[in-house]
């Protein structure tokens, strides 16, 4: 029987990893993870970073772990895994627990693919280890296969990696800066699918560890509900040079990060929330416009439709387009996207922009408006095809300011598509320097599509765009306007 605090000081285990002072901190975390006692030294840091005055006597069930960068989150939650699938799972009995034939997973979901790669080699690594090497039963391409029954899987955020399994423990890398095009919110919906796979596992245990971001989603709601709490929820938060002394608080790279970007410097590296970080806008005002069951609409001769484009060059981002056209007057009539398109990369642009046109010219669209991307290449590459690249005056930061009052009254009008959603919902608010503020994505999320149906809405609602007028087959106050046919004509 070895605890997870002696593993990591044991060098046929962890030992190697985990030498010297520098982790002095992190040992104490490995303790109070588990329940072991601490000494007054310890009970002091612990209470620094914990905000608790008495040390946990009982293993956690869930732990939160707000640490800076350069803290060692990913070699120490790779360890985690590797103690809990094999030494731990004998220890809290969680193979008592499973019946004849049932395979139990341990779980560790990193942020992207990136990151998974980074600690599926910590894994191997440690499982090179002749005491653990012996309990490999087979290695896959996402973990091991152990021959107690076990298996350790790295994977990224997604909730349907947990449904349909019996999880033992999971660890959740950087579950501040999870994204996923599927879902608002990847780290809320991650964790409600975990927990059931969890449930006929007592002392399963969830850990949660990241680098902070801004004051919403899982870790902030963990942290603002148990921190500094007696309870078998254990939240720690703790600044970068306190986890990792090798990282000197007044050193030079610190200094320069703190002069340079101090609200960011004090999340990366201070583990503070960031409080110049708030959501654009709630997911319910941006459902409320989306008419559901209509993935796209059909052009309809006399009506006029504008366009939006978000060029790519195709090797990074998607290149987006997205069409509308307005109902009534622009003060308080509805604005309707009919369409979005969307190409991933790699691709060739100048194909997806022949592609873009031919679809254009099925709604009669002639003119299409965009960003200052790449010079003169965006207009060239349309004018090819006898469509006129018109610049928008206003930047990313100018459409999403402009698309909020459009949303909020209700006066737009989207389609069935959760990612364009998603990415809406995903833009943040940040205050820049100088007071004003700015509207883009989150890190790590994309905003693509957001982007070209902002601009098509904006450019729409706008008095500059002049609209064909309704004048026959309008509904009745009874009639849903935004799902009876209309004629128009100019």
């Amino acid at each position: 029987m070895i605890t997870f605090a002696e593993a990591c000081r044991d060098p046929e285990l962890f030992g190697d990893w985990f030498k010297g002072d520098s982790w002095a901190v992190w040992r104490i975390i490995d303790k109070a993870l588990f329940g072991e006692p601490l000494d007054a030294d310890e009970l002091a840091i612990f209470t620094e970073i914990t905000g608790r005055t008495e040390a946990p006597t009982e293993p956690s069930t869930e732990a939160w772990l707000v640490c800076g960068r350069r803290s060692g989150k990913d070699v120490k939650a790779s360890a985690l895994i590797a103690w809990l699938a094999t030494f731990g799972a004998e220890q809290l009995g969680f193979l008592d627990r499973l019946v004849k034939g049932e395979t139990g997973v341990a779980q560790l979901i990193a942020v992207d693919r990136r990151q998974a790669k980074v600690c599926l080699n910590y894994l191997r690594a440690y499982f090179e280890q002749p005491l653990l090497a012996q309990m490999v039963a087979k290695s896959t391409a996402e973990g091991l296969e152990l021959t107690n029954g076990l298996a350790i899987e790295i994977t990224t955020n997604d909730l349907r990696s947990s449904r349909g399994r019996t999880v033992v423990c999971a660890c959740f890398d950087e579950v501040s800066f999870w994204s996923s095009e599927n879902t608002a919110n990847p780290d809320q919906d991650v964790y409600n699918a975990v927990k059931p796979a969890m449930a006929t596992i007592p002392g399963a245990m969830l850990i949660g560890i990241s680098s902070p971001y801004a004051r919403r989603g899982l870790l902030w709601n963990k942290h603002k509900k148990h921190y500094g709490k007696p309870g078998n929820v254990l939240v720690v938060q703790a600044p970068t040079w306190r986890m990792n002394p090798t990282v000197p608080r007044d050193g030079d790279f610190l200094t320069e990060q703190f002069k340079d970007d101090p609200a960011s410097a004090a999340a990366e590296y201070g583990a503070e929330f960031r409080k110049d970080v708030e959501a654009f806008v709630s997911i319910e005002v941006v459902e409320a416009c989306v008419e559901p069951g209509i993935y796209e609409r059909a052009p309809i001769t006399g009506v006029s439709y504008a366009a939006f484009v978000d060029p790519s060059g195709g090797s990074q981002d998607s290149m987006t387009l997205a069409i509308s056209h307005q109902e009534g007057d622009q003060t308080d009539g509805l604005t309707v996207i009919d369409a979005v398109r969307e190409v991933k990369p790699p691709f060739s642009p100048e194909g997806v922009v022949a592609e873009f046109c031919d679809l254009l010219r099925l709604y009669g669209i002639t003119r299409v408006t965009g960003d200052r991307y790449a010079g003169e290449w965006p207009r060239e590459q349309f004018r090819k095809h006898g469509v006129a690249y018109d610049i928008s005056e206003r930047s990313r930061s100018d459409l999403y300011r402009e698309m909020l009052p459009i949303l909020n009254s209700g006066r737009a009008v989207l389609l069935d598509d959760d990612k364009t959603v998603n990415q809406i919902v995903g833009l943040e608010r940040r205050v820049a320097r100088g007071g004003r503020d700015s509207i883009d994505h989150a890190p790590g999320s994309h905003d693509d599509r957001a982007n070209a149906v902002a601009g098509a809405l904006v450019c729409t609602a706008t008095p500059k765009f002049v609209p064909w007028i309704l004048v026959r087959d309008m509904p009745s106050s009874s009639q849903n306007p935004r799902s009876t046919p209309r004629s128009y004509i100019p």
